[in-house]
């Protein structure tokens, strides 16, 4: 499942989702590299 989160103000990054932090976050992975940020959620 693709997912998008962001880093930061204004730096977006959409992945396949990988797993859910307590704190709120979800990291996501992208070519070898795994992210974690906020989700951006629909609107």
């Amino acid at each position: 499942m693709l997912r998008t989160i962001t880093l930061g103000s204004c730096v977006s990054i959409q992945g396949t989702f990988v797993r859910s932090m307590p704190d709120g976050r979800i990291a996501v992975k992208v070519d070898n590299t795994i992210y974690s940020g906020v989700p951006v959620t629909k609107k």
